[in-house]
């Protein structure tokens, strides 16, 4: 009687354990936060019935399951139930105390730009597309007034931009206008180039028009509609650069090549080594599944005899500078990030936040977006969440075309189902390689 009950037992704590639940996000029962959503996934056996607040969870046939919900100022209480039991979380909600900062005006002040690659912004805010142009460091401008923890930029009389006060040296030393020395214009089989020569580094500005590149160089000590305008006409797959040797701009545009021997090809496995990226609802790390994705597209392109440059082909910590001056070293002419997406602070949709998404920055990178989405959406059967336009590191130089690929969601219950199959890791790859190949034979 007794062993019979024992093992009654070990069949009841068993049939619990296979039946309980698992909460990959939130880490933590208690999490104190400013976010307006809470965001829970995870793991349940697909028969259960689960319920957050009394609201139906969908579980995916392999156990994923993720639900937003929605927090108000203060305590929330976040009540998970299935027929096994129940969990509570708790949330604390701050409000952020954040205020509207209103702009300051002076008196022209002249500062020194303090390193290569500044960001000179359209708005006075550090995030988004507003970037303009990438200052050189030692540049002279002239600020007039600033907003929170940007100074706003005098270029001339109607144009203005911003710059981080970090970024900058105020000085009081008497600055001159600079002497125009000399332009040049150089034309090639496959580039153009301009030449505008000064007598000190002035800032300037890129408009990436319908026909043509506008690069344009503002002296603001000189007069207030001191600008000069340099127009290049552009192919349809290019790429541009902006070099400065003292106080002479090189402003070079040019085709990529449609022969795919001449293709420098960058693929980047996104994330790697301590940078887990994000994290699925079962427990799956980004880097892994970008790794994996990453290799086969390799695999794939090199059998095409093209040059593929990858940035990390094991599980390793790459900084996001690295990748980039791994790019520009190798004279990359398309730059490929690989990754996986995540919500962040919205209402989780199932049957929204899915799918593919290709992200591109500069417009010279549009077309490749548009057909890398494509081929992906049809090789790999994903939901077609369109191309988008991001501000990420990796993609914002403008010296190939460069996207960043999220193939499918990480914390989405369904596309979990996807990206944890070998069959479908081959698929995505397959997709991405294709786009690529099409992308190069697109004629100039």
């Amino acid at each position: 009687m007794r062993r019979g009950f024992i093992l009654f037992l070990s069949l009841f704590f068993l049939t619990i354990q296979v039946n309980a639940f698992e909460i990959v996000m939130p880490a933590d029962k208690k999490t104190v936060t400013s976010n307006d959503y809470a965001f829970i996934y995870g793991k349940a056996n697909s028969a259960e019935t689960m319920t957050i607040n009394g609201k139906s969870v969908h579980t995916a046939p392999n156990g994923a399951f993720a639900h937003s919900v929605k927090l108000i100022d203060g305590e929330n209480r976040v009540i998970i139930r299935t027929v096994y039991g129940m969990t509570l979380y708790k949330y604390f909600k701050t409000t952020p105390t954040e205020q509207e900062v209103p702009a300051e005006e002076f008196e022209p002040v002249k500062a020194y730009v303090n390193h290569d690659g500044t960001p000179l912004r359209s708005t006075p805010v550090d995030a988004g597309l507003n970037r303009i142009s990438h200052l050189f460091g030692g540049t002279h401008i002239v600020v007039n007034g600033s907003k929170g923890s940007f100074y706003r930029v005098y270029l001339s009389k109607d144009n203005e931009a911003w710059i981080a006060k970090k970024d900058v040296t105020l000085t009081d030393e008497d600055f001159y206008p600079a002497e125009f020395l000399n332009m040049d214009s150089e034309r090639f089989k496959n580039a153009i180039i301009q030449s505008i020569s000064f007598s000190k580094k002035l800032p300037y500005t890129i408009e990436d028009c319908e026909k043509e590149i506008v690069f344009r160089v503002y002296n603001p000590e000189l007069s207030e509609e001191s600008v000069y305008n340099l127009s290049i006409p552009k192919p349809v797959k290019y790429a541009y650069t902006i070099e400065l040797d003292e106080g002479n701009y090189t402003f070079k545009v040019r085709k990529l090549p449609e022969n795919i021997k001449d293709i420098t090809v960058v693929i980047d496995a996104g994330h790697g080594g301590s940078e887990k990226g994000a994290i699925g609802c079962l427990g799956d790390e980004e880097k892994d599944i970008n790794l994996k994705i990453a290799l086969k597209v390799a695999e794939l392109l090199n059998k095409h005899n093209i040059n593929v440059v990858m940035t990390r082909e094991v599980d390793a910590n790459v900084s996001l500078e690295d990748r980039v001056n791994i790019s520009k070293e190798k004279c990359a002419d398309i730059f490929v990030s690989i990754h996986l997406n995540s919500i962040g602070d919205i209402p989780m949709d199932i049957h929204k936040n899915r799918g593919t998404s290709v992200y591109y920055f500069n417009k010279n990178s549009k077309m490749l977006a548009e057909v890398l989405q494509r081929e992906i959406v049809r090789h790999a059967g994903t939901h077609d969440s369109d191309i988008q336009t991001g501000s990420f590191a990796v993609i914002r130089p403008t010296d190939y075309a460069a996207v960043l690929v999220e193939t499918a969601y990480m914390t989405n219950p369904f596309d979990s189902v996807l990206y944890t199959n070998d069959k479908w890791i081959n698929k995505a790859a397959k997709g991405i390689a294709e786009g690529i190949i099409k992308y190069i034979k697109i004629k100039n």
